[in-house]
């Protein structure tokens, strides 16, 4: 029975021993995009911007849908962080995000994302527009 638990014991150490290891060698980058956004009740969003990653650049690709209230249009510019990442195809994936607001003419903002993959997203925006929402959304990046 004590060989039991020791064995067990060892496995969890040697599981977080690996998990720490595979987390340390995890990098960031610099990302940076704008997204139009508009609807009326569902709303959708496109846009493309930049990864910056072990000093190359990647092209990125966004896509979304928001549904609830959604109402109006804006073009938001964003700015940040990615980190978590081990290569610059991880940033790759769809992102989540329920929130509410409203802005009419230009508005600051920041939003922290993350994908499956583990990569977290620290982002600063800027927007322009009218939009109220209180919705779900999420947004998809691709490499281009």
């Amino acid at each position: 029975m004590r060989f039991s638990s020791t064995f067990r014991a060892s496995v969890i150490a040697l599981a977080a021993l690996a998990a720490a290891t595979v987390s340390a060698y995890a990098e960031s980058g610099a990302i940076n995009f704008k997204v139009v956004k508009a609807g009326w009740i569902i709303g959708a969003s496109a846009g493309t911007g930049n990864l910056t990653f072990q000093g190359h650049s990647y092209r990125l690709s966004i896509g979304g849908l928001s549904a609830g209230l959604v109402f109006g249009a804006a073009e938001t510019t964003f700015s940040g962080t990615v980190s978590h990442i081990h290569s610059a195809g991880d940033i790759a994936g769809v992102y989540g995000a329920a929130g509410a607001g409203a802005a009419a003419g230009r508005g600051n903002g920041m939003i922290v994302l993350t994908n499956a993959k583990g990569a977290v997203l620290q982002l600063s925006g800027r927007q322009r527009g009218l939009m109220i929402n209180a919705d779900l959304s999420g947004m998809a990046i691709s490499l281009r």
